[in-house]
Formats: C-alpha cells, structure tokens, sequence
C-alpha cells in the first residue's frame, strides 16, 4: 500500500484492491460498533479467500519446481541447477505452510467478529432501537448515578 495509514485508523481490508480504513476512535455507538465489526468480519473473509488462493497456487508451483527439478536430473544438466531448484522448491513449501496458518488465523478472526458482531446486536439492538425512537434526547451514561 502506497499511502500511509493516519494515526488513529486501522485497515480493515489489507488484501485485494479496496482497503476500508476505519477510525479507532471513541465512537461506541450501537450502530457505530455494528459498522466496524461488519467491516472486520467481511475484511478478514476477503482475507481469508485471497490467502486460500495464494496457498493453492504456492503448494502448485512447489510440485511445479519440484518436478522441473527432476526433468533437470533426467537431462543431466549441471548439478547446482538442480539444486536451485529444488531449493526453490522446499522454500515454497515451507512458506505455503506459513500461509496455512495465516489462512486459519484470518478465518478465526473472522468467525470471532461475525460472532462478536451477533452478540452486540442481540445485547445492544433492542437499546438503541428505543434510544433512536425517542425524540427526547437521552442523558449519558452516569448522569442518574450521582
């Protein structure tokens, strides 16, 4: 990403084209809250498919270099080409399993916001659909406590 992030903002879409960059401000209303789950939720499931994608195309080149490394072997080509490639070929592994875990944590995340997301609104809608009906304002929280 070529632009920096302000301070106080997170990215909530790091793959793919758009990035969705929310503010992390005090904002703690119902609706407010719901937006920002939502938009965690869905950028940690476009995550989570691009990270699919990429693993699937990272375990094939991997066979790919490995096979490319035994047609080198058949044509008795110098041995450190083989090598490379079979170099090559393990790093790609290695960092397809990288990617494996990146991949579970993503849709972890993602589950956990959309749960998360269910419960705010099974707690919180009911709430704020009063507080929005109501033409009188509503005092803040702690005004009856003193």
């Amino acid at each position: 990403m070529n632009d920096l992030v302000p301070p106080g903002y997170w990215i909530a879409s790091p793959v793919g084209g758009d990035t969705a960059v929310s503010p992390t401000d005090g904002d703690n209303r119902y609706k407010a809250v719901q937006h920002k789950l939502k938009t965690l939720g869905t950028a940690m499931d476009l995550a989570s498919n691009e990270l699919e994608a990429l693993l699937r195309g990272m375990r094939t080149n991997a066979q790919r270099a490995e096979g490319l490394a035994t047609d080198i072997a058949n044509a008795e080509l110098d041995r450190k080409f083989i090598e490379m490639t079979n170099q090559v070929s393990v790093a790609l592994g290695g960092a397809a399993v990288e990617v494996q875990k990146l991949h579970a944590t993503a849709e972890e995340v993602s589950g956990l916001a959309h749960d998360t997301r269910r419960t705010h609104a099974r707690l919180y809608e009911g709430l704020d659909d009063i507080r929005s009906s109501r033409r009188e304002r509503t005092p803040k929280p702690g005004f009856f406590a003193h």
